[in-house]
């Protein structure tokens, strides 16, 4: 049993009475992303106190997967979905107030396979939809595949702890399907350290590290355009500014792609590529580390760059060319993206390709500074904001930046992306529990028009107004006590809207979707706390068997 992806949601939306409906039945519907009621606020945060999700009224959702779901083919140290083996799901009464590591699955990525995959159990048959997710924290990292057709025993499949090379899989932050090599891509967001893994989908999972070919950085969202190139983008937050400015800081971070020589493998190198934006009197935006942090988070051409409505020529400049012969440790992308005259963002997160466009237009966000103190918030980036790059082709040298949304205090922090038709995309906050506190709102999911501007005091409609389960209430009451290790405050990731097409016609951006019809869904996951995978579907779906 599993809901239809028929979208009936019109029936319980009284704001469409007046919308006369065409007697062609044929008709083309009209998008929910459109009919959505706004959720007025969001939920507050206050000690102690849990509080449910709350989603707009025609909307509903559904859990596929928690953390304390025991994987199939667990191992005494990774048993769980969310938790490690190294000691109880919850807090003892007493101290030590220490509890198993919760491993908070992250980016999702769905798909279908027509033919099925394999798993651990070699005599059962583990249906055709899949989604998959690395974790973004504990030691050994891990990749997991929820089986969405299997029963309870079989539901959640480890892939993979471990690399080619015997080296434990570092934590995972994003993920998405390459239809040309047919593997996943993984990224980390570790720094220096950090880079690109690929990933085959059936345990045990073949998992190679790419950096020697993609490079090394703190990578979060990839993206695959029609060409075979992967974008990618850093998430490295700067060096903070002084007295004052404390909580401001300069801009790090760096949005990249990578142009393979193969598309069909990685592994035989290609060119490493950053962008680069000309300010309005044509010179290039750069780190310039010859200011100092507090000079950098304040300059003009940093107002540029988060001034909505803003209109700037980009270039792409070429950091590495990388072969089949590279080897480890690979290039520093962060350090030659500053060398190069590349510019920096104010920690980028994740960015998707319009739908309907060929892949000329990119969105990305920007999450900020996360702090309701810094003095870059107003004008300098502060609370973030949203990106739209626009080119004549994916895999065009020159394009137009345009700033789409500049942040607020009530909708600041952007993260994971999704579009739910061609011209709705949704942005989801990660305020952090700092932020979550200074403001006393916990996280949302919003929803933009792509065609209507924001820069005139026009809002997105709120859909979500994520809340707090038990366990995360508890989690961040225990912050900064002796021993504990793992998160505060729930917080919205891995939204992801997709028909689960695994060839290159299923790229994320090649064709328009239809959510909750003709196969599109809708996931995300309520990461810390109990680490649910939840499903949205319409609040007025029905189920049929299948």
């Amino acid at each position: 049993m599993r809901p239809t992806r028929r979208a009936t949601l019109g029936l319980a939306i009284a704001s469409l009475a007046c919308i006369v409906v065409a007697a062609d039945a044929a008709a083309s519907p009209i998008p929910v992303a459109s009919r959505l009621t706004a959720v007025a606020t969001a939920n507050p945060k206050a000690p102690g106190i849990s509080s449910p999700n709350v989603l707009s009224p025609q909307l509903r959702e559904v859990s596929v997967a928690q953390g304390s779901t025991r994987l199939e083919n667990g191992t005494a140290a990774v048993p769980f979905y969310g938790y490690l083996g190294n000691g109880p799901m919850l807090p003892l009464p007493a101290a030590p107030t220490t509890e198993a590591t919760k491993t908070e699955p992250d980016k999702n990525t769905y798909l279908v396979f027509p033919h099925g995959l394999k798993g651990a159990d070699p005599a059962y048959g583990y249906g055709t939809h899949f989604v998959f997710q690395g974790h973004e924290a504990g030691s050994p990292g891990s990749l997991t595949r929820v089986n969405l057709d299997a029963d309870g025993a079989h539901r959640v499949t480890l892939l993979a702890n471990t690399d080619t090379s015997g080296a434990n899989l570092p934590p995972i932050d994003g993920s998405t399907w390459d239809p040309f090599s047919k593997r996943l891509l993984l990224s980390f967001e570790g720094g220096g350290g950090g880079g690109i893994w690929d990933a085959t989908p059936e345990p045990p999972a073949t998992v190679r590290n790419l950096q020697p070919f993609i490079g090394r950085g703190g990578f979060e969202g990839m993206q695959i355009d029609s060409d075979g190139t992967l974008w990618f983008v850093e998430d490295v937050g700067g060096a903070s500014g002084t007295g004052a400015n404390s909580a401001a800081r300069r801009p790090n971070s760096f949005i990249y792609r990578f142009v393979p020589a193969d598309r069909t493998d990685f592994a035989k190198g290609g060119r490493i590529q950053a962008l680069q934006v000309l300010d309005q009197a044509g010179a290039p935006i750069t780190f310039n580390a010859g200011l100092t942090p507090d000079q950098a988070a304040f300059t003009d051409q940093v107002r540029q760059l988060h001034t909505c409505g803003a209109d700037l020529r980009t270039n792409w400049v070429t950091l590495a060319t990388t072969t089949a012969a590279s080897a480890l440790p690979g290039p520093d992308d962060n350090a030659l993206a500053k060398a190069m005259g590349a510019t920096p963002f104010k920690r980028p997160e994740n960015g998707q390709f319009r739908p309907g466009t060929g892949f000329r237009q990119f969105f990305f966000d920007e999450t900020g500074d996360t702090s309701a103190t810094s003095t870059a918030n107003a004008g300098f980036g502060g609370w973030g904001g949203v990106q739209q790059l626009v080119q004549d082709r994916p895999s065009s040298n020159s394009g137009r930046l345009h700033v789409f949304f500049s942040g607020d205090i009530d909708h600041t922090a952007f993260d994971n992306v999704a579009f739910f038709d061609r011209d709705h995309i949704s942005f989801v906050e990660d305020r952090g529990d700092g932020l979550h506190t200074q403001h006393s709102a916990l996280d949302s999911a919003f929803l933009f028009d792509v065609n209507r501007s924001y820069c005139a005091g026009r809002q997105p409609v709120r859909w979500l107004a994520l809340g707090r389960d038990p366990s995360s209430t508890m989690d961040s009451g225990l912050l900064g006590s002796a021993g504990f290790q793992n998160e505060g405050d729930n917080e919205i990731t891995g939204l992801h809207v997709s028909d689960g097409d695994t060839g290159p016609g299923g790229l994320l951006g090649a064709k328009d979707p239809h959510v909750f019809d003709d196969g599109w869904r809708v996931f995300f996951s309520q990461q810390h706390g109990d680490n649910h995978l939840w499903e949205v579907i319409p609040a007025a779906s029905q189920r049929h068997e299948d």
